[in-house]
Parts: C-alpha cells; sequence; structure tokens
C-alpha cells in the first residue's frame, strides 16, 4: 500500500498515479490537430510505445491501467499492459483529449484561413471560451480529466495504477496538482509524469514530470506535434 509517514509517526495514503502520453501519430506526423479524430500510431509511435513499457515493467507492480477510448492511447496503452501483466485496459471517454469542434482534422494554417473565428477561440486564453462545432473550453476539459481522476484515485486509494491519455489532458491534471504554476513548453508523447493524490483526494504532489530517459533508442522529437497550447 502506498503511504508516507508524518511528522507524528502516521501514515498518510496516497494513490501513485503514473501518466503517459500516448505515442507519436500520423497526425502527430503531419501537424494536424486531432482533438476527439481517432488516429492511428505511426512506427514511430509503435517503437515509443513498447520503450515506456518495457520501462514500466521493471518498477513495482501496478494494480490497473487505464485510457482514453481514442486508438492512439489505447493502443499505447495495450502494449503497455501486454509488458507490465495487467490482464485488460480499461476504457473511458473522460479521458478523451480535448474536444476542438471545427478545427479537428486541421493543419493550424488551414484553421487559421478556414475557421478564422475558432482559430482565434482556441488561441484564447479564456478558460471558459468553448469552440465552435461542439468544442470544450478548458474549463469543461479540466473539470471532465480531474474530477475522473480524482475517483479513480479514491477506488484505488493505497496503490499504484497506469492512466494513459493526451497532451491537453495532462496539461490540466498539471494545472490542479500546482494551480499557481502552470505549464509552459512541450509534453513529449510517451512521456512519464508521476502525481499522489492524497486520501481526500484535496492534495495533489507532482513527484516526477516529462521523463522520456526510455527513448534515448528510439527518439523524442524535440519539434513533435501536439502536446502544448496545440493539444494533442
Amino acid at each position: 500500500m502506498a503511504a508516507v509517514g508524518d511528522c507524528n509517526g502516521s501514515a498518510k495514503i496516497f494513490t501513485e498515479v503514473v501518466l503517459v502520453r500516448h505515442g507519436e501519430t500520423t497526425w502527430n506526423a503531419s501537424r494536424i490537430l486531432q482533438g476527439h479524430s481517432d488516429s492511428e500510431l505511426n512506427d514511430i509511435g509503435r517503437q515509443q510505445a513498447v520503450a515506456v513499457a518495457s520501462h514500466l515493467s521493471k518498477q513495482e507492480d501496478f494494480i490497473a491501467i487505464y485510457s482514453s477510448d481514442l486508438q492512439r492511447a489505447a493502443e499505447t496503452a495495450r502494449i503497455i499492459a501486454s509488458r507490465c501483466n495487467l490482464p485488460e485496459v480499461i476504457l473511458d471517454p473522460s479521458l478523451r483529449e480535448r474536444h476542438l469542434g471545427e478545427l479537428q482534422g486541421l493543419t493550424m494554417r488551414d484553421a487559421q484561413k478556414q475557421k478564422p473565428i475558432a482559430y482565434k477561440h482556441f488561441l484564447s486564453a479564456k478558460r471558459d471560451q468553448e469552440l465552435p462545432g461542439g468544442g470544450e473550453s478548458l474549463a469543461q476539459l479540466h473539470e471532465r480529466c480531474t474530477s475522473f481522476l480524482e475517483n479513480l484515485a479514491w477506488k484505488h486509494r493505497g496503490e499504484r495504477i497506469i492512466v494513459v491519455t493526451h497532451g491537453g489532458v495532462l496539461r490540466e491534471l498539471y494545472r490542479r496538482a500546482r494551480p499557481m504554476g502552470p505549464l509552459n513548453g512541450h509534453i513529449k508523447n510517451t512521456s512519464v509524469n508521476v502525481i499522489h493524490i492524497h486520501e481526500d483526494g484535496q492534495k495533489w504532489t507532482i513527484k516526477k514530470w516529462g521523463d522520456v530517459s526510455h527513448l534515448q533508442q528510439v527518439g523524442a522529437q524535440e519539434d513533435a506535434f501536439g502536446g502544448d497550447r496545440t493539444s494533442g
């Protein structure tokens, strides 16, 4: 059981959540906005998934693995589950990337030309700004993924689990753990991020973020698309 002692000698229970971004996709490589569109891993993405699976298989036993039901995350998760001897991947749409409305399936350049209003809203700093075509606001994404993870942590309190998801979701989970320090930069494909969620669900502690040491042989492109404000 995952626990840490406090200054009085009592143990505080937490859930250790190992968060993994999916491997590179055909749309990442083509620099296309994905959102809820169901693109698949490319060859590099599958190599990345095998590498992170091998890395995680060397750690302590995990009790379960959860994943977004979108193909790029689910395939990554199944490769990890196989290496970590986990019997099944539990898929849930709450772990999906942000819905990008009219922008899904477009490159950034085409989005700017063809959907200028949606593109403007996409770049807006307003967290309550929804996107035309059924797209979510950042606030809606935040509520969706953080509430799901809190429920998951309660279900698995004292245990270690793996969650495979997307760049936009990871950014919101980081924001929940460090609300005064928004995440800048890029979340790379199959990066490993570790959060401890304490028993009451209120305290989140980041133990590791952005680890891609397992990709030394495969490679993690510095300019890979997605994983920042473009989602992915």
